[in-house]
C-alpha cells in the first residue's frame, strides 16, 4: 500500500531502496560510465558533468546539419546525428551518434546525450545525461536529471528542478530524507520508463525501472522498479443551458 507523507511525496512503506547508478540504469548503454563510478548515489554524477565536458569534450560536427541551426564551439556532434534548422545547441555538448535534434530544440549548458536518441520540437536541456534510445520528443523541460535506456517523456512533460524556495534537494525514503547538496536536481528516470503526457516530476524524484506513470499526474518522491502511478480524476458531462 503506497502512503503520503506530510509534503504530499508518494512513497512506498517496508521496502529498502538502494540508490547506486546500476540500480536504475544500464551502464552499458552510455558511452560515458565514468560519471558514475565510485558514486554512492545515483544523482552524483550531475555534480560531475561540468568538469567532464571541461576535460574531455573535443567539439566536432560529424553528423548531417539541415539548413543553418545555431552550434556553438563547445559542442561535439556524432555520427549519423540530424540537427535540424531552429535548433540551439548552446553547449558544451556532448551529442552521440544516429540522433534527431529536431527544431526548436535548445541545448543548454552541460548535456551529455547517447546514442539514437530523439530530442524534439520546443524541448529543453539542461546539465542533464540522456541514455541510449531515449525519447524527449514534444515540449518537455529537463534540468539536472538522469533519463535512462530506452526511456520515454509524452508530450508536456516537465522534470522540475528547483524548489519554489530555493532550498537544496533531499530525496524522500521511508527510511528518511537523503540530503543531496543540491539545489538544482530534477529527476532520475530509471531505464525504460515511460511518463504520459503532461505529467510533472517534481524535484528530488528517483523513479525505477520499467515504471509507468499516467498522463498528467503530479509525482514527487521515490517510485521502486515496475510500479505504476495511476491517476483518477471525476468527470461530469451536463448539458449546455438554453441559450
Amino acid at each position: 500500500m503506497r502512503s503520503r507523507d506530510a509534503n504530499d511525496s508518494l512513497i512506498v512503506p517496508h521496502i529498502r531502496l538502494m540508490f547506486a547508478p546500476a540500480d536504475f540504469l544500464n551502464l552499458d548503454r552510455t558511452a560515458h560510465p565514468k560519471l558514475f563510478e565510485n558514486q554512492n548515489y545515483v544523482w552524483d554524477a550531475l555534480k560531475q558533468i561540468a568538469s567532464y565536458l571541461q576535460f574531455r569534450l573535443k567539439p566536432a560536427i560529424l553528423g548531417e546539419l539541415m539548413g543553418k541551426p545555431f552550434i556553438s564551439n563547445h559542442v561535439f556532434i556524432g555520427r549519423g546525428t540530424v540537427v535540424e534548422q531552429g535548433a540551439v545547441l548552446k553547449g558544451p555538448a556532448w551529442i552521440g551518434d544516429n540522433c534527431h535534434i529536431r527544431s526548436g530544440c535548445y541545448v543548454r549548458e552541460n548535456v551529455i546525450v547517447g546514442n539514437g536518441v530523439v530530442m524534439g520540437n520546443s524541448c529543453e536541456f539542461k546539465n542533464s545525461i540522456l541514455f541510449d534510445e531515449v525519447q524527449v520528443p514534444h515540449f518537455n523541460y529537463v534540468g539536472d536529471s538522469i533519463i535512462g535506456h530506452h526511456a520515454h517523456l509524452g508530450a508536456g512533460v516537465i522534470l522540475s528542478n528547483v524548489k519554489l524556495d530555493h532550498a537544496e534537494i533531499a530525496v524522500l525514503t521511508p527510511e528518511g530524507q537523503i540530503p543531496t547538496g543540491l539545489r538544482k536536481f530534477g529527476a532520475i528516470v530509471g531505464d525504460r520508463t515511460e511518463i504520459g503526457c503532461n505529467a510533472v516530476i517534481n524535484p528530488g524524484s528517483v523513479i525505477g525501472r520499467d515504471c509507468m506513470i499516467y498522463p498528467s499526474v503530479n509525482f514527487r518522491g521515490v517510485l521502486p522498479d515496475e510500479s505504476v502511478v495511476k491517476l483518477r480524476q471525476e468527470l461530469q458531462v451536463v448539458e449546455q443551458r438554453d441559450r
